[in-house]
Protein backbone atom coordinates (compact mmCIF):
# COMPACT_ATOMS: atom_id res chain seq x y z
CA UNK A 1 0.00 0.00 0.00
CA UNK A 2 2.92 2.55 0.68
CA UNK A 3 3.76 1.94 -2.40
CA UNK A 4 0.96 2.36 -4.22
CA UNK A 5 0.33 5.94 -2.30
CA UNK A 6 3.87 6.82 -3.93
CA UNK A 7 2.86 6.00 -7.25
CA UNK A 8 0.12 7.93 -6.26
CA UNK A 9 2.14 11.08 -5.69
CA UNK A 10 4.44 10.60 -8.51
CA UNK A 11 1.72 10.41 -11.31
CA UNK A 12 0.20 13.95 -9.69
CA UNK A 13 3.85 15.32 -9.62
CA UNK A 14 4.67 14.42 -12.88
CA UNK A 15 1.04 15.07 -14.28
CA UNK A 16 -0.12 18.23 -12.96
CA UNK A 17 -2.21 19.35 -15.96
CA UNK A 18 -4.26 16.37 -15.98
CA UNK A 19 -4.09 14.40 -12.50
CA UNK A 20 -4.85 15.81 -8.90
CA UNK A 21 -5.66 13.75 -5.90
CA UNK A 22 -7.52 13.85 -2.91
CA UNK A 23 -8.37 12.26 0.45
CA UNK A 24 -12.52 12.43 0.65
CA UNK A 25 -13.00 9.78 3.41
CA UNK A 26 -10.46 7.28 5.97
CA UNK A 27 -10.95 3.69 6.80
CA UNK A 28 -11.79 2.53 10.23
CA UNK A 29 -8.39 2.15 11.47
CA UNK A 30 -7.34 5.95 10.23
CA UNK A 31 -6.14 5.77 6.90
CA UNK A 32 -6.30 7.25 3.83
CA UNK A 33 -9.01 6.98 1.28
CA UNK A 34 -7.04 8.35 -1.59
CA UNK A 35 -8.40 9.28 -5.33
CA UNK A 36 -6.94 10.42 -8.63
CA UNK A 37 -8.63 12.78 -10.84
CA UNK A 38 -7.68 12.43 -14.30
CA UNK A 39 -9.41 15.32 -16.40
CA UNK A 40 -8.73 17.98 -19.20
CA UNK A 41 -9.44 21.75 -18.81
CA UNK A 42 -13.01 22.13 -21.08
CA UNK A 43 -12.02 24.70 -23.35
CA UNK A 44 -15.64 25.80 -23.91
CA UNK A 45 -16.06 25.87 -19.81
CA UNK A 46 -19.23 23.65 -19.84
CA UNK A 47 -19.50 21.57 -17.09
CA UNK A 48 -17.87 18.54 -16.93
CA UNK A 49 -19.57 15.57 -16.68
CA UNK A 50 -18.02 12.63 -14.44
CA UNK A 51 -17.10 8.90 -14.66
CA UNK A 52 -15.77 7.00 -11.36
CA UNK A 53 -13.80 3.86 -10.95
CA UNK A 54 -12.80 2.38 -7.74
CA UNK A 55 -10.80 -0.70 -7.18
CA UNK A 56 -9.41 -3.09 -4.15
CA UNK A 57 -13.44 -3.13 -2.43
CA UNK A 58 -12.48 -6.51 -1.32
CA UNK A 59 -9.15 -7.41 0.36
CA UNK A 60 -8.17 -10.40 -1.91
CA UNK A 61 -8.51 -9.17 -4.83
CA UNK A 62 -5.16 -7.81 -5.60
CA UNK A 63 -5.61 -7.35 -9.52
CA UNK A 64 -8.19 -5.17 -8.78
CA UNK A 65 -5.85 -2.31 -7.49
CA UNK A 66 -3.21 -3.32 -10.30
CA UNK A 67 -5.69 -2.43 -12.81
CA UNK A 68 -6.42 1.08 -11.57
CA UNK A 69 -3.01 1.91 -11.55
CA UNK A 70 -2.91 0.34 -15.12
CA UNK A 71 -5.76 2.18 -15.93
CA UNK A 72 -3.63 5.13 -14.96
CA UNK A 73 -0.75 4.82 -16.36
CA UNK A 74 -2.64 4.23 -19.76
CA UNK A 75 -4.39 7.25 -19.96
CA UNK A 76 -1.41 9.39 -19.06
CA UNK A 77 0.81 7.89 -21.37
CA UNK A 78 -1.62 7.86 -24.35
CA UNK A 79 -4.07 10.82 -24.59
CA UNK A 80 -1.48 13.64 -25.49
CA UNK A 81 -1.35 11.46 -29.23
CA UNK A 82 -4.70 10.12 -28.92
CA UNK A 83 -7.07 12.77 -30.34
CA UNK A 84 -10.13 11.37 -28.74
CA UNK A 85 -9.47 10.31 -25.58
CA UNK A 86 -8.04 13.89 -25.07
CA UNK A 87 -11.27 15.33 -26.50
CA UNK A 88 -13.18 13.12 -23.99
CA UNK A 89 -10.79 14.07 -20.91
CA UNK A 90 -12.36 17.71 -21.43
CA UNK A 91 -15.58 17.07 -21.57
CA UNK A 92 -15.01 13.87 -18.59
CA UNK A 93 -13.48 14.25 -15.36
CA UNK A 94 -12.39 10.13 -14.29
CA UNK A 95 -12.14 10.06 -10.72
CA UNK A 96 -9.90 6.66 -9.94
CA UNK A 97 -9.45 4.99 -6.60
CA UNK A 98 -7.12 2.31 -6.29
CA UNK A 99 -8.29 1.06 -2.95
CA UNK A 100 -10.83 1.74 -0.77
CA UNK A 101 -10.28 -0.89 1.70
CA UNK A 102 -6.84 -0.29 2.69
CA UNK A 103 -7.44 -1.97 5.98
CA UNK A 104 -8.26 -5.02 4.58
CA UNK A 105 -5.88 -5.00 1.63
CA UNK A 106 -2.54 -4.42 3.66
CA UNK A 107 -3.88 -7.06 6.04
CA UNK A 108 -4.06 -9.21 3.34
CA UNK A 109 -0.70 -8.56 2.87
CA UNK A 110 0.67 -9.31 6.38
CA UNK A 111 1.57 -12.89 5.62
CA UNK A 112 0.12 -16.27 3.74
CA UNK A 113 -2.77 -16.94 6.49
CA UNK A 114 -4.36 -13.05 6.01
CA UNK A 115 -3.79 -13.66 1.67
CA UNK A 116 -7.82 -14.40 1.02
CA UNK A 117 -8.90 -12.04 3.39
CA UNK A 118 -11.95 -10.19 1.86
CA UNK A 119 -13.61 -7.64 4.55
CA UNK A 120 -12.48 -4.62 6.27
CA UNK A 121 -11.19 -4.26 9.12
CA UNK A 122 -14.04 -3.02 11.51
CA UNK A 123 -14.01 -4.31 15.07
CA UNK A 124 -16.60 -7.01 16.37
CA UNK A 125 -20.03 -6.09 17.39
CA UNK A 126 -20.78 -5.17 21.25
CA UNK A 127 -21.74 -8.90 21.58
CA UNK A 128 -19.02 -11.06 19.86
CA UNK A 129 -18.15 -12.07 16.54
CA UNK A 130 -15.20 -11.69 14.54
CA UNK A 131 -13.94 -8.69 12.22
CA UNK A 132 -14.50 -7.11 9.17
CA UNK A 133 -17.98 -5.96 7.47
CA UNK A 134 -17.82 -7.22 3.24
CA UNK A 135 -18.21 -3.06 1.77
CA UNK A 136 -19.71 -4.66 -1.37
CA UNK A 137 -22.86 -5.61 0.95
CA UNK A 138 -22.56 -2.33 2.95
CA UNK A 139 -24.27 0.20 0.15
CA UNK A 140 -28.31 1.25 0.80
CA UNK A 141 -29.19 -0.47 -2.37
CA UNK A 142 -31.97 -3.54 -0.93
CA UNK A 143 -29.78 -3.61 1.92
CA UNK A 144 -29.85 -7.00 4.00
CA UNK A 145 -32.37 -8.56 1.27
CA UNK A 146 -30.33 -11.37 -0.71
CA UNK A 147 -26.86 -12.81 -0.66
CA UNK A 148 -25.35 -11.40 3.07
CA UNK A 149 -25.47 -12.67 6.24
CA UNK A 150 -25.52 -11.16 9.24
CA UNK A 151 -23.55 -13.15 11.11
CA UNK A 152 -20.39 -11.46 11.65
CA UNK A 153 -18.05 -14.23 11.50
CA UNK A 154 -19.23 -14.88 7.63
CA UNK A 155 -17.57 -13.25 4.46
CA UNK A 156 -20.49 -11.88 3.38
CA UNK A 157 -21.81 -9.88 6.57
CA UNK A 158 -23.52 -6.65 5.36
CA UNK A 159 -22.69 -5.24 8.86
CA UNK A 160 -25.40 -3.00 11.09
CA UNK A 161 -26.70 -0.95 8.39
CA UNK A 162 -26.49 0.30 5.47
CA UNK A 163 -23.29 2.62 4.87
CA UNK A 164 -22.36 1.54 8.35
CA UNK A 165 -18.99 1.21 7.49
CA UNK A 166 -16.83 4.66 6.91
CA UNK A 167 -15.07 3.28 3.75
CA UNK A 168 -18.76 2.95 1.86
CA UNK A 169 -19.93 5.87 4.02
CA UNK A 170 -17.12 7.77 2.10
CA UNK A 171 -18.28 6.40 -1.50
CA UNK A 172 -21.46 7.05 -1.26
CA UNK A 173 -21.43 10.79 0.53
CA UNK A 174 -18.44 11.73 -2.29
CA UNK A 175 -19.97 10.06 -5.68
CA UNK A 176 -23.70 11.10 -4.15
CA UNK A 177 -22.67 14.84 -4.38
CA UNK A 178 -22.38 14.30 -7.49
CA UNK A 179 -24.58 11.85 -8.92
CA UNK A 180 -26.18 14.58 -11.73
CA UNK A 181 -22.84 15.04 -13.21
CA UNK A 182 -22.39 11.29 -12.82
CA UNK A 183 -22.35 9.13 -16.31
CA UNK A 184 -20.89 6.00 -15.40
CA UNK A 185 -19.58 3.97 -12.64
CA UNK A 186 -17.54 1.30 -12.43
CA UNK A 187 -15.86 -0.96 -10.15
CA UNK A 188 -13.48 -3.62 -10.24
CA UNK A 189 -13.20 -7.14 -8.88
CA UNK A 190 -12.17 -10.58 -9.17
CA UNK A 191 -12.53 -13.32 -10.18
CA UNK A 192 -14.84 -14.91 -12.58
CA UNK A 193 -14.45 -12.85 -15.88
CA UNK A 194 -17.87 -11.11 -15.76
CA UNK A 195 -19.37 -7.72 -16.26
CA UNK A 196 -22.27 -7.59 -13.83
CA UNK A 197 -24.83 -5.11 -14.75
CA UNK A 198 -27.87 -4.08 -11.78
CA UNK A 199 -29.45 -5.75 -10.02
CA UNK A 200 -28.50 -8.17 -7.91
CA UNK A 201 -31.96 -8.74 -6.51
CA UNK A 202 -33.54 -11.08 -9.04
CA UNK A 203 -36.82 -9.48 -8.98
CA UNK A 204 -36.16 -6.14 -9.75
CA UNK A 205 -34.83 -4.46 -13.36
CA UNK A 206 -32.94 -1.50 -14.02
CA UNK A 207 -34.96 0.72 -16.55
CA UNK A 208 -31.93 0.90 -19.00
CA UNK A 209 -31.58 -2.90 -18.65
CA UNK A 210 -31.28 -3.89 -22.82
CA UNK A 211 -28.87 -1.13 -23.20
CA UNK A 212 -26.77 -1.92 -20.25
CA UNK A 213 -26.52 -5.28 -21.63
CA UNK A 214 -25.53 -4.17 -24.83
CA UNK A 215 -22.75 -1.77 -23.99
CA UNK A 216 -21.59 -4.27 -21.56
CA UNK A 217 -21.47 -7.26 -24.54
CA UNK A 218 -19.74 -4.41 -26.86
CA UNK A 219 -17.24 -4.10 -24.21
CA UNK A 220 -16.70 -7.88 -23.73
CA UNK A 221 -16.19 -8.28 -27.50
CA UNK A 222 -13.57 -5.42 -27.09
CA UNK A 223 -12.06 -7.87 -24.43
CA UNK A 224 -12.09 -10.80 -25.91
CA UNK A 225 -9.94 -9.14 -29.08
CA UNK A 226 -7.07 -8.72 -26.59
CA UNK A 227 -5.93 -11.96 -25.67
CA UNK A 228 -9.17 -13.81 -26.40
CA UNK A 229 -10.28 -14.24 -23.05
CA UNK A 230 -14.39 -14.20 -22.81
CA UNK A 231 -16.28 -12.05 -20.19
CA UNK A 232 -19.75 -12.82 -19.33
CA UNK A 233 -22.23 -10.04 -19.50
CA UNK A 234 -25.25 -9.99 -16.68
CA UNK A 235 -27.03 -9.19 -13.97
CA UNK A 236 -25.39 -10.75 -10.95
CA UNK A 237 -28.48 -13.27 -10.48
CA UNK A 238 -28.36 -14.27 -14.19
CA UNK A 239 -24.76 -15.43 -14.53
CA UNK A 240 -23.39 -15.69 -10.50
CA UNK A 241 -25.72 -15.71 -7.83
CA UNK A 242 -28.31 -13.26 -6.21
CA UNK A 243 -26.38 -10.33 -3.92
CA UNK A 244 -27.61 -7.03 -2.07
CA UNK A 245 -26.22 -3.78 -0.99
CA UNK A 246 -23.57 -3.87 -3.49
CA UNK A 247 -22.00 -0.25 -4.54
CA UNK A 248 -22.94 -1.22 -8.03
CA UNK A 249 -26.21 -1.32 -7.52
CA UNK A 250 -26.33 1.71 -4.92
CA UNK A 251 -24.68 3.76 -7.85
CA UNK A 252 -28.02 2.63 -10.66
CA UNK A 253 -30.13 3.89 -7.59
CA UNK A 254 -29.09 7.29 -7.00
CA UNK A 255 -29.44 7.51 -10.56
CA UNK A 256 -26.46 6.90 -12.35
CA UNK A 257 -27.34 5.29 -15.54
CA UNK A 258 -24.17 3.12 -16.31
CA UNK A 259 -22.98 0.84 -13.13
CA UNK A 260 -20.91 -2.34 -13.93
CA UNK A 261 -18.86 -4.50 -11.79
CA UNK A 262 -15.97 -6.07 -13.88
CA UNK A 263 -14.98 -8.95 -12.35
CA UNK A 264 -11.38 -9.76 -13.56
CA UNK A 265 -9.16 -12.96 -14.41
CA UNK A 266 -9.25 -16.22 -13.84
CA UNK A 267 -12.26 -18.97 -14.13
CA UNK A 268 -11.15 -20.58 -11.38
CA UNK A 269 -7.78 -22.36 -12.11
CA UNK A 270 -6.07 -19.36 -9.89
CA UNK A 271 -9.28 -16.92 -8.49
CA UNK A 272 -7.72 -14.76 -6.30
CA UNK A 273 -4.46 -15.95 -6.44
CA UNK A 274 -3.55 -14.69 -10.24
CA UNK A 275 -0.14 -15.39 -11.12
CA UNK A 276 1.98 -12.62 -12.16
CA UNK A 277 2.89 -13.13 -15.50
CA UNK A 278 -0.96 -12.75 -16.13
CA UNK A 279 -1.09 -9.31 -14.03
CA UNK A 280 -0.49 -7.44 -17.39
CA UNK A 281 -2.40 -9.32 -19.97
CA UNK A 282 -5.78 -9.30 -17.37
CA UNK A 283 -5.37 -5.17 -17.18
CA UNK A 284 -4.84 -5.09 -20.87
CA UNK A 285 -7.98 -6.44 -21.81
CA UNK A 286 -9.50 -4.54 -18.83
CA UNK A 287 -8.70 -1.60 -20.33
CA UNK A 288 -9.53 -2.11 -23.21
CA UNK A 289 -13.75 -3.32 -21.71
CA UNK A 290 -13.42 -0.20 -19.44
CA UNK A 291 -12.64 2.09 -22.26
CA UNK A 292 -14.84 0.99 -24.90
CA UNK A 293 -18.22 1.65 -21.80
CA UNK A 294 -16.70 5.01 -21.16
CA UNK A 295 -16.75 5.87 -24.89
CA UNK A 296 -19.94 5.08 -25.10
CA UNK A 297 -21.52 7.24 -22.50
CA UNK A 298 -19.01 10.32 -23.52
CA UNK A 299 -20.45 9.67 -26.92
CA UNK A 300 -24.40 9.06 -25.54
CA UNK A 301 -23.78 11.99 -23.20
CA UNK A 302 -22.67 14.66 -26.37
CA UNK A 303 -25.12 13.71 -29.22
CA UNK A 304 -27.86 14.32 -26.53
CA UNK A 305 -26.48 17.57 -25.42
CA UNK A 306 -25.96 18.53 -29.33
CA UNK A 307 -29.56 17.69 -29.93
CA UNK A 308 -30.62 19.39 -26.52
CA UNK A 309 -28.92 22.55 -27.77
CA UNK A 310 -30.28 22.02 -31.16
CA UNK A 311 -33.53 21.95 -29.84
CA UNK A 312 -32.86 25.55 -27.67
CA UNK A 313 -32.13 26.81 -31.40
CA UNK A 314 -34.83 25.51 -32.93
CA UNK A 315 -37.07 26.94 -30.21
CA UNK A 316 -35.18 30.76 -30.23
CA UNK A 317 -36.00 30.49 -34.07
CA UNK A 318 -39.52 29.94 -33.36
CA UNK A 319 -39.69 32.54 -31.56
CA UNK A 320 -38.22 34.85 -33.80
CA UNK A 321 -40.89 33.48 -36.18
CA UNK A 322 -43.59 34.20 -34.60
CA UNK A 323 -42.68 37.69 -33.41
CA UNK A 324 -42.28 38.52 -36.78
CA UNK A 325 -45.90 36.71 -38.16
CA UNK A 326 -47.19 39.17 -35.45
CA UNK A 327 -46.38 42.10 -36.63
CA UNK A 328 -46.49 41.24 -40.41
CA UNK A 329 -50.04 39.59 -39.79
CA UNK A 330 -48.54 36.40 -41.58
CA UNK A 331 -45.85 33.98 -42.12
CA UNK A 332 -43.60 34.43 -44.72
Amino acid sequence: MAEIYRWMEDVVHGNPELVSSAVYGHTYEGRNITLLKLGLQNPEGREKKVIWMDCGIHAREWIAPAFCQWFVKEIVQTYKTTEKLERMLQNLDIYVTPVINVDGYMFSWANESTRLWRKSRSTPPADGGCYGVDLNRNFNANWGTVGVSFDSCSNTYCGKSAGSEPEASAVIEFVGNMANRTLCFLTIHSAGQLILLPYGHPEISAPNYEELVSVGEAAAAEMKKVHGMGYTVGTSPQILYPNSGSSRDWARLIGIPFSYTFELRDTGEFSHLLPEEQIQPACEEAYAGALSIITYVHDKHLNNAAVTTLSGVAVTILGSVMAVSVTTGGFM
